[in-house]
């Protein structure tokens, strides 16, 4: 057991596979450290390295959606699941994503804090907070969606492969939010000075 980052054991990366060791080293190539989320979920190799290449499609993969506008339906959908992991991590890359487009990156701490506030707030732009509010209401009330909120979505401007995407993100974070809260998993230190 690791009471640090994981209430489960922490595998040795020496004894892991080396798909499962190169993703650490990737991370650790881009990141200076190796995500605890990496170390963690080690535990089972497999699905480890099955769940990473399923996010990076989903958060880097083609998509009409922005890593902005995905990275916010990651930080909303965290918030309201009080995932202290993604809540943390995420609003991280957000800033930093926020910061590229020249934009507020305090706009992270708004959603992060209250995300249904942002639904309201004019800094986002009308297509993010229809997309905010979809997630948010496929999160909170996943048995309530219709027609309506997919039209909502067209009018904002999404094809139908975005609403697709839209879903797809904000599912993603809701099944790794409940992972991340079931096996107790910490952010690393870092991801507090990203972006800022």
């Amino acid at each position: 057991m690791n009471p640090e980052i994981s209430r489960l054991r922490l595998p040795r990366r020496e004894d892991l596979p080396q798909e499962a060791r190169e993703l650490m080293s990737a991370a650790e190539d881009k990141f200076s450290f190796v995500p605890n989320v990496l170390r963690a979920w080690a535990v089972r190799p497999d699905h480890l390295v099955k769940w990473r290449a399923y996010y990076d499609l989903i958060m880097q993969g083609e998509s009409s959606l922005t890593r902005t506008q995905r990275e916010m339906i990651a930080v909303a959908v965290s918030s309201v699941n009080r995932c202290v992991y993604c809540s943390t991590t995420h609003p991280a890359f957000l800033r930093l994503e926020l910061q590229r487009e020249g934009r507020d990156p305090l706009l992270a701490h708004v959603l992060q804090s209250n995300p249904d506030h942002a639904l309201h707030d004019e800094r986002f732009t009308p297509l993010e907070r229809a997309l905010l509010s979809f997630a948010l209401d496929l999160t909170l009330r996943s048995h309530q969606l219709g027609q309506a909120h997919v039209e909502a979505l067209r009018t904002a401007g999404l094809s139908d492969e975005g609403i697709f995407d839209a879903a797809q993100t904000a599912a993603m974070f809701n099944f790794t939010n409940r992972l991340a809260n079931a096996t107790g998993l910490l952010p690393n230190d870092e991801y507090h000075a990203m972006g800022r």
